[in-house]
């Protein structure tokens, strides 16, 4: 039973476990934020400059700005059910959703999504209807 016993304490006696030093917001304080590129809804433009990377953990801001030349949205379930979000502010106003499935711009305007990475795996914001490369973002989250 001691040697059973022994791997136990000796693991726990390593030390604790490392943690980051949040302050007092968590997860939601400044140290812990960062500003994604923006993605634009415009007709025949790409999405995205390219894929993006997310840290699980990590609080994002991304800006979708729409150009009011057509009618779009960005859909993604499955990356909306992968993050935690704590706001979108469109013209000011603050909405806190308990989730997406998408967002639909029907003329010009911006919106800011303030969330949370939560679950990793692969995922697609695209614009629905489309096949093109360019019509999505890939997100990774790690």
């Amino acid at each position: 039973m001691l040697f059973r016993a022994l791997p136990l304490a000796l693991a726990l006696a390593a030390g604790p476990a490392i943690a980051h030093d949040l302050g007092f917001a968590g997860l939601l304080s400044a140290g812990n934020k960062e500003d994604l590129p923006p993605l634009t809804l415009a007709a025949g433009q790409p999405v995205s400059d390219g894929p993006l990377t997310l840290q699980s953990g990590t609080y994002y801001e991304i800006e979708i700005a729409a150009d009011g030349s057509q009618e779009l949205a960005l859909a993604g379930a499955a990356f909306f059910r992968a993050i935690w979000i704590d706001e979108i502010v469109i013209n000011g106003l603050e909405i806190r959703p308990l989730g997406l499935d998408s967002v639909e711009f029907d003329e010009t305007g911006t919106m800011e999504i303030g969330f949370i990475a939560i679950k990793p795996g692969r995922y697609t914001l695209a614009i629905p209807g489309t096949e093109g490369e360019t019509q999505r973002v890939e997100i990774t989250i790690q």
